[in-house]
């Protein structure tokens, strides 16, 4: 085992088991047999430890995501996202509550988790189910999703009904989701956030470059007008 796995398989575990989802670099150091000149030269600091620590424990849910297959149903896959996502939390607590309160600079697994959310929110928009542009549902989702997460595992004994998470997804969903496929005549935001995510899922051959980035904006501004 290398020096740089060693000392985050130390921190990882001193983690694990800490009441404030905290350790000490000098622990660290102790556990792992290295001086703190050692740890410093591998992490810089600290903070980019726990970032590297944190990272190393969300690659195992990020990578189960990777692997997973897309569905027929992106509005099932969204579903079955925020119920992964939440399930992560409260299994991997500590890991969570860094990742997402504990970090002055977020982790790269919760931007990569970000993406993926938008690539599911992409495929709703372009079958025609998303009221809004992919960019804020996924804001939005997101948001939720993580408020939802932290206040499970954070106080627990204030959110005692085992099906309060899906009573919240289903509220912000409802909020994104169309109830069935836009139509033109139906919703004009919806169907220009439709037609937008059509066009970067496969973008026209006729037009330029720009003339492509310039119809995105003209679709962006459309896509939020509804209820103005």
């Amino acid at each position: 085992m290398d020096l740089r796995t060693r000392i985050l398989e130390a921190a990882a575990d001193l983690l694990s088991r800490s009441a404030e989802a905290d350790f000490s670099t000098r622990a660290v150091c102790e556990a792992a047999g290295v001086g703190a000149p050692a740890l410093y030269r591998q992490f810089g600091d600290k903070g980019g430890l726990l970032a590297a620590v944190v990272d190393r424990g969300f690659e195992k849910y990020l990578a189960g995501k990777r692997a997973a297959k897309p569905s027929a149903d992106p509005v099932r896959d969204l579903r079955d996202g925020w119920d992964n996502h939440v399930a992560f939390a409260v299994d991997n607590p500590n890991y969570y509550r860094l990742m997402y309160s504990g970090l002055s600079t977020p982790p790269g697994a919760a931007a990569e988790a970000h993406s993926l959310l938008l690539a599911v929110l992409e495929r709703c928009a372009a079958a025609g189910l998303l009221k809004l542009p992919p960019s804020l549902a996924a804001q939005m989702v997101m948001a939720a999703n993580a408020g939802v997460a932290l206040s499970l595992i954070t106080r627990p004994e204030l959110y005692p009904d085992p099906g309060f998470s899906a009573r919240v997804r289903e509220s912000v969903l409802a909020g994104v989701l169309a109830e069935e496929p836009s139509r033109p005549a139906d919703d004009v935001a919806a169907t220009a956030t439709t037609l937008a995510a059509r066009l970067r899922e496969t973008p026209p051959a006729d037009l330029t470059a720009a003339e492509a980035t310039l119809l995105q904006e003209w679709l962006a501004r459309l896509s939020v007008h509804s209820g103005r």
